[in-house]
């Protein structure tokens, strides 16, 4: 195996960017570094602090409703309006001005409130004795939470006396924003079964589809929940021939009957391969041009999101405002890249995007294919990673054989060979974007609203019901 030597690989690409937290005062700070102002007996667990925290990626995304964030202090402000760029606010509208309790009573005499009011204020006699102000302003279906900076119980227990429906201590940063949002519609929010995983490849034929597919067989046979993988290569994709089923117009009919999709539309679109797996099928004819707006998958995914526990979105290897707004919105990534100096350029591209446009997300992950091709120059992997910055979850070797018998077949990789490095590495890759405590079956969410009760048809493969 031929080996690409440079010597320098991020003088050539640039240095990697790094996502930081920053405090009040712009510097630089870690999660576990911010603490909440001293004084009073304590919150009680409800209220959030910067200390428990949840994961970004265990905030539930918030609904479609209006904020308006009255705040004193730039800080909070600037945390905002950060919050409102963040993924998981990217259905809400959100305003961020100064005034604090004061300035929201002003402005809601003469205006109509949102679905949310967010007030800061230093002095907690102020709000508690403003509170009563504000509401007769409010329509009675707003909701209020308030960012103080007093760590009593007394205080927070008359908050809630008051109907405040979130008390947040101060400094924040948009994480603890938007969980606290999170946390007021919890429930109501978004009643989604699971997360969604994008795979896209650095560059166009190194495998990402193959991989996106054999992962999804993967998830749902070791999970036993079930998985929708939907092709989004209108004109090119392949998750049909790949699982030897023809599945019809699928995500093009989706996309056309927009405005109308819902939860029996997506029953029909459906293709059950069974055991847990379904299929969101492209046409793959080229009788249509498809020119997408930015905005063409967001009800698509927001339906499938709300009955699905896995979805797998199979993302073509093209760059368009579409294709950003699927990566951005994704619970979590997965870059397929070559050892190449075109895929290592257009790995780094990618990953610097996404650490701007997600900058709450942990970053992308990355698997190396075809490696090991004969004659072929590669980068060592080692110097991959460093320019990268990022370890792959696995190298995935060159096997034309293995993977030209599956594809011929229509099957995956496990189904041909269960025991190969292949299979073992895409199990690997399913055990890693689920993380721990995935691999359970979540019977609540399927027996009540799962996909189990969305796929009661018959399967087009054996013309029996599943």
């Amino acid at each position: 195996m031929a080996v690409l030597a440079l010597d320098n690989l991020t003088d050539f690409l640039g240095p990697t960017p790094q996502a930081v937290v920053r405090s009040e005062t712009g510097a630089p700070v870690a999660r576990s570094e911010v603490t909440e102002p001293a004084g009073g007996a304590g919150l009680p667990d409800g209220p959030l602090h910067q200390a428990n925290l949840p994961r970004h990626g265990d905030i539930a995304p918030i609904p479609r409703v209006s904020i308006h964030a009255h705040c004193e202090s730039p800080a909070v402000v600037e945390a905002v309006e950060i919050a409102a760029r963040d993924r998981l606010m990217a259905r809400a509208t959100v305003t961020a001005r100064t005034g604090g309790i004061l300035g929201a009573i002003e402005v809601y005499q003469n205006a109509p409130t949102p679905n949310l009011i967010i007030v800061e204020n230093r002095s907690a006699d102020l709000i508690l004795a403003r509170l009563e102000d504000l509401a007769e302003v409010c329509d009675p279906t707003t909701k209020v939470m308030v960012i103080g900076y007093s760590n009593d119980i007394g205080f927070y227990r008359e908050l809630m006396k008051r109907g405040v429906s979130e008390y947040a201590i101060a400094p924040l940063d948009p994480v603890a924003v938007i969980a606290a949002v999170s946390e007021i519609y919890r429930g109501t929010s978004s009643q989604r079964l699971g997360k969604t995983y994008a795979f896209i490849g650095a560059k166009g034929g190194v495998g990402s589809s193959t991989v996106a597919h054999n992962v999804g067989w993967s998830i749902a046979r070791r999970s036993q929940t079930d998985v929708v993988v939907a092709d989004l290569d209108l004109p090119f994709g392949t998750v049909g021939l790949d699982f030897n089923l023809d599945g019809g117009q699928g995500v093009a009919e989706a996309v056309q009957d927009a405005a109308r999709l819902d939860e029996m539309l997506l029953e029909r679109l459906l293709v059950d391969t069974g055991n847990h797996l379904s299929l969101l099928t492209a046409p793959a004819t080229l009788n249509l041009s498809h020119d997408l707006p930015e905005t063409v998958f967001d009800l698509l995914l927001e339906v499938a999101q709300s009955h699905v526990p896995t979805l797998i979105l199979d993302v073509p290897h093209l760059w368009s405002a579409w294709t950003r707004k699927v990566l951005t919105a994704a619970d979590d990534i997965v870059i397929t890249a070559a050892p190449d100096l075109a895929n290592l350029r257009n790995a780094k591209n990618l990953v610097a995007f996404l650490k701007t446009e997600r900058p709450h997300d942990p970053p992308p992950k990355l698997v190396l294919n075809q490696v090991g091709v004969p004659k072929r120059p590669e980068i060592k992997p080692k110097d991959f990673v460093d320019a990268l910055g990022i370890e792959p979850l696995v190298s995935i070797a060159f096997e034309p054989r293995l993977f030209g018998t599956a594809a011929n077949n229509g099957q995956m990789i496990g189904q041909v060979s269960a025991k190969s490095r292949p299979a073992e590495a895409f199990m690997r890759i399913d055990q890693a974007v689920r993380g721990q405590g995935e691999t359970r079956r979540r019977k609540g969410l399927l027996q009540s609203a799962g996909l189990r009760s969305l796929l009661r048809r018959k399967s087009p493969a054996t013309g029996r019901s599943t």
